[in-house]
């Protein structure tokens, strides 16, 4: 069986948080990462080298992930990337019509999922092993396994804001 090791995983989203967040979650499963801050960068990274699957926000500035979308199937190399959409407007009206134009559009590609924002690390990487038919090489904590300290802290980093998110970050910094 193929290892998470040998996988690649490109992590497009403009919230640095977020993108920091998702590639912590995908490399400590085995995957090998490499991130984009919007579309357009990640069209030049993909143009490079194709990744195995892609972590794709849809409101995102220069080209939305919709426009990247429609550019990778457009191309015969790209075509077949998988994409995992991770969104925190699946269910507002602000991108009701991207995700309608995007569920119309891609409605014959598979794989392709759809994952609401906050995203668990166990979701996520479930979603990805189970897309590229792979195991992680370390098991993700399922919150049944998750310490009270932890599910705390994961509620904070949920939750917070831009200030607590430095906050938590400047405080592990000085673990």
């Amino acid at each position: 069986m193929v290892k998470a090791s040998e996988k690649k995983i490109l992590v497009v989203d403009d919230e640095p948080d977020v993108r920091n967040f998702l590639a912590a979650c995908i490399k400590d499963a085995g995957f090998q990462v490499e991130s984009a801050v919007d579309g357009q960068d990640a069209l030049e990274k993909i143009e490079q080298e194709v990744p195995d699957l892609m972590t794709l926000d849809m409101v995102m500035p220069r080209k939305s992930g919709i426009d990247l979308i429609r550019t990778l199937r457009k191309n015969d190399a790209w075509a077949g990337l998988p994409v995992i959409v991770i969104t925190a407007h699946a269910k507002n009206e602000f991108a009701s019509e991207d995700i309608k134009s995007f569920n119309a559009f891609t409605s014959g590609l598979k794989p392709r999922r759809t994952i609401e924002k906050p995203v668990t690390p166990k979701k996520l990487v479930d979603t990805i092993c189970e897309i590229l038919d792979v195991e992680p090489e370390i098991v993700v904590k399922t919150s049944k396994e998750i310490t009270e300290d932890e599910e705390k802290l994961l509620k904070m980093i949920r939750q917070g804001d831009g200030e607590m998110l430095k906050q938590i970050k400047d405080f592990l910094g000085a673990l």
